[in-house]
């Protein structure tokens, strides 16, 4: 259980967020957030607004289990498992992947998100789920021992 109440907001949020909440990113993040992934960065909240609204429009289901998660001063890490299930990938079967979140939150005591960076496998995520491309990964994997 996270007992940080600013983590607990966070996650709380994200497991609420799909297409029709995204105009309430003011809530969790700063204006002038930096959010960064293994594929995307974005600067500004109305940028990381634009990118949940196109990525929740195709999302049939989205939920985040939180496990554990540390915070020291502003600072802020949160391990979780998210399950995914997209039309397009792995033929709509949900899909899990492990991450973890590094927070910064704001100065100001808002309790609000100003750096957001998320580390996950993007291979376990989506090229492993993509037809031809999928069994390629799958076979350098296997041939690395993974």
């Amino acid at each position: 259980m996270i007992q940080d109440p600013d983590l607990q907001a966070f996650c709380a949020f994200f497991n609420n967020l799909d297409k029709s909440c995204t105009e309430n990113l003011d809530k969790v993040y700063t204006e002038d957030v930096a959010f960064d992934d293994p594929i995307h960065h974005f600067d500004g909240i109305t940028s990381l607004e634009a990118y949940y609204r196109s990525l929740y429009d195709n999302v049939t289901s989205c939920h985040f289990d939180f496990h554990q998660s540390q915070r020291q001063g502003d600072d802020a890490f949160v391990t979780w498992t998210m399950q995914l299930v997209h039309p397009r990938l792995d033929g709509g079967k949900p899909v899990e992947v492990d991450g973890c979140s590094h927070l910064r939150f704001a100065a100001d005591g808002s309790g609000r998100v100003a750096q957001h960076r998320d580390y996950f496998d993007v291979g376990a995520l989506l090229y492993e789920r993509l037809p031809v491309l999928g069994r390629v990964v799958k076979g350098i994997k296997q041939r690395l021992g993974r």
